[in-house]
C-alpha cells in the first residue's frame, strides 16, 4: 500500500509588528518560500484592501471595507485551492483579531515582527527619501503602533525581523507557525 499526503486543512498567518518592520517584505518571502515548496498558497497585503478615498462615513480607517474585501480575497483564494493564507498588516487589539479571522474563515496564526525602535526607524528613512511629511508621519507612528502592540498581545509568536535577511526572517515565520515542512498541494 502506498501512503498518499494529507491534504492539510487550510490555515493563515497574519505576520503583524509596527511600520517598517518589513511585514509586507516578508508576506512575500514567506510567498515564494511556498511556491518552492509547491505549497498551495495566497498573500495579501492588507493594506491595499482598505486603500479607498474617502473613508466611508463612520469608517475612518476603512476598517469594514478591509474585512469585505478579506472575505472575498480569502474565499477566491481558498476556491482556487489555497491551503496557506499569508496576510501582511496590523491588528491592534484581540477584537480586530477576532474580526479578521472570522473574515478568512479558516484557523488565524498571528506572528509578530520585532524589531528595535532605532532598526526600524533607520529603514523609514530609506523608505521614505522622497517624502519628509510621509517619513515624520511614520516615525511618529513607529513607537506609538510598537506601544499599541506591547499592550495588546494579539501575536501568538514572534519573529526577530532586526538581525536577518528578509529570507531568513520569512523562513523563522515558516518555523514559527508550523510550517516548516513542505504543504502537499490539495487533491
Amino acid at each position: 500500500m502506498i501512503a498518499t499526503p494529507r491534504t492539510p486543512s487550510p490555515q493563515a498567518v497574519l505576520i503583524t509588528g509596527t511600520v517598517g518592520v518589513g511585514k509586507t517584505s516578508v508576506a512575500d518571502a514567506v510567498g515564494d518560500r511556498l511556491a518552492e515548496a509547491g505549497a498551495p498558497h495566497g498573500v495579501v497585503d492588507l493594506d491595499r484592501l482598505c486603500q479607498v478615498w474617502p473613508a466611508p462615513a463612520g469608517d475612518p480607517f476603512n476598517s469594514r471595507v478591509l474585512l469585505r474585501n478579506v472575505r472575498a480575497v480569502a474565499g477566491t483564494y481558498l476556491e482556487s485551492g489555497a491551503r496557506r493564507l499569508v496576510l501582511a498588516g496590523v491588528a491592534e487589539s484581540r477584537d480586530e483579531v477576532r474580526a479578521l479571522a472570522e473574515a478568512v474563515g479558516v484557523p488565524l496564526t498571528v506572528c509578530r515582527l520585532e524589531a528595535q525602535l532605532p532598526v526600524v526607524r533607520e529603514r523609514l528613512r530609506a523608505r521614505h527619501t522622497d517624502d519628509p511629511e510621509g517619513l515624520r508621519w511614520h516615525l511618529d507612528r513607529s513607537g506609538e503602533l510598537a506601544g499599541i502592540l506591547d499592550a495588546a498581545h494579539v501575536a501568538d509568536c514572534s519573529v526577530d525581523a532586526a538581525r536577518r535577511t528578509v529570507t531568513e526572517v520569512a523562513e523563522a515565520v515558516l518555523r514559527a507557525v508550523g510550517w516548516g515542512g513542505p504543504v502537499p498541494p490539495s487533491a
